[in-house]
């Protein structure tokens, strides 16, 4: 088989909820992690017993909230300076920096929640936020929609899907 995630099963049995953390908190800082993969096998696997649908459901939350708002500091801390350095090698001016603050004060609630279900945009999205220098409350409210919404759809899904595989295969 070319593309077994069977390693993925084996290390969600033997490691749990802790690496669902890790891998969704660090994906939401930045990293190109395959959190919607992990939530639709982890729902799979609380569909057959293997895992615990609430405390799942919680820890991803958890994990995109805590992750997003580490992303949101160091954009925050670290993200204009460093645009306005080396921006501009990158096509990144102060104008187009200027035009993506003041987006991110018009919608940037909506663009927040909504990143979530966009691959590149869910990873830099609280370093976007925290770097266009977003209102904290405004996106800790975007960050809390989408993760809710997010989590919820992939881990509800594969878990809806995981029960109805398995009754109709008799299992």
């Amino acid at each position: 088989m070319c593309c077994s995630f069977s390693w993925v099963e084996a290390t969600l049995h033997q490691y749990g909820l802790p690496v669902i953390f890790v891998d969704l908190f660090l994906e939401s800082v930045g990293l190109p992690l395959p959190g919607e993969t992990l939530l639709l096998l982890a729902g799979s696997l609380a569909a057959k017993g293997d895992l615990a649908l609430v405390p799942l459901w919680l820890t991803a939350f958890a994990a995109s909230v805590a992750g997003d708002n580490a992303g949101y500091l160091i954009g925050r801390r670290l993200g204009r300076p460093a645009v306005l350095r080396w921006g501009g090698r990158i096509g990144l001016s102060e104008a187009r920096l200027a035009r993506v603050e003041a987006l991110m004060q018009r919608r940037g609630l909506m663009i927040v929640a909504g990143a979530r279900f966009v691959a590149v945009l869910r990873q830099l999205n609280g370093l976007a936020a925290g770097t266009a220098g977003m209102h904290w409350a405004r996106f800790l409210a975007g960050n809390v929609l989408g993760a809710a919404v997010w989590v919820s759809v992939w881990v509800l899904a594969a878990y809806a899907f995981g029960v109805d595989a398995h009754l109709w295969r008799g299992q």
